[in-house]
């Protein structure tokens, strides 16, 4: 379905909504979905996104105003991850759910094809696949570990070495009374687009700003993706990351302390031993209004 007035109007010109207004159309989806639901079949949702659906239409050759065509784009079997389903909620509620869920899966399906271009085929790359996400799992559970009690926000930066490309993801990360809470897409998006820095072997900034409830307050600390590896970073570096992040448009809590990293597993060298990194973590935080 069409989420967005802006997407909606670009879908129209070819069609697809009969004439329709946007608030008229979301008036007859929700009265669709509702019925279906109440007659015990699972609908899956998908965003009908403008550009991503013309250029699947063009590589198949489909007329991007036929029903068939957005039944086949909604049921590209390339989609990242399981199904969206939909559990009878009002649709005003779950548009911005169903919106940040798109988003998640459109960073998943981008780091994937990162990751795999890393990787390679074969025997090696299965090998270098499966380290990767040993790695990965061991820094996000180290992440929840020394993250302690609360909901916490990580946001991840990082460039390919060689087009530059940039990948970025953010997701919460919730522990309660010890508990790793799921964090669904975006943990998985986040984890993948780490996944794929680590074997692209690329450059960027893991951030982890730690609940403002906390009883220390709002604090932040950081870690420098470099040459896919992970390394504590100092205090202005982590204030160097947030300004950037700043100019990107993401909010931070007032009174926000830039504090040291603790440590995060070493990416393992061959053979199985660990390989550390230099901590270069300053002592104390420093206030960020």
């Amino acid at each position: 379905m069409a989420a967005r007035a802006a997407d909606f109007a670009r879908l129209a010109r070819y069609g697809l909504f009969g004439g329709a207004a946007f608030p008229s159309y979301l008036g007859r989806t929700d009265a669709a979905l509702r019925a279906l639901h109440e007659q015990g079949v699972e609908v899956h949702l998908r965003v009908l996104e403008p550009a991503d659906y013309e250029d699947y239409c063009e590589a198949f050759g489909l007329d991007p105003g036929a029903a068939a065509a957005r039944v086949a784009y909604a049921a590209d079997p390339e989609l990242a991850g399981e199904p969206f389903v939909y559990a009878g909620e009002r649709l005003a509620e779950l548009l911005p759910v169903l919106v940040d869920d798109h988003r998640a899966r459109v960073r998943i399906s981008v780091s994937c094809a990162v990751l795999l271009t890393a990787v390679g085929e074969g025997p090696r790359g299965r090998s270098l696949m499966e380290a990767v996400m040993r790695h990965v799992t061991g820094v996000y559970l180290a992440l929840a570990g020394g993250a302690g009690e609360g909901c916490h926000l990580l946001t991840l930066n990082c460039h390919g070495p060689e087009d530059g490309e940039e990948l970025a993801t953010a997701a919460e990360l919730c522990i309660d009374g010890g508990r790793l809470f799921a964090g669904g897409r975006d943990a998985e998006a986040f984890c993948v687009t780490l996944a794929a820095g680590t074997a692209a072997r690329g450059t960027g900034a893991l951030l982890l700003h730690r609940d403002p409830a906390a009883p220390d307050g709002p604090q932040v600390c950081g870690w420098a993706l470099a040459d896919g590896r992970l390394r504590p970073m100092s205090v202005r570096e982590v204030l160097d990351a947030l300004a950037e992040a700043a100019n990107r448009g993401l909010p931070l809590p007032p009174g926000s302390a830039a504090v040291p990293a603790f440590a995060l597993p070493p990416f393992p060298a061959p053979g199985g031993s660990g390989r550390g990194h230099s901590d270069a973590a300053e002592d104390g935080g420093g206030p960020m209004a």
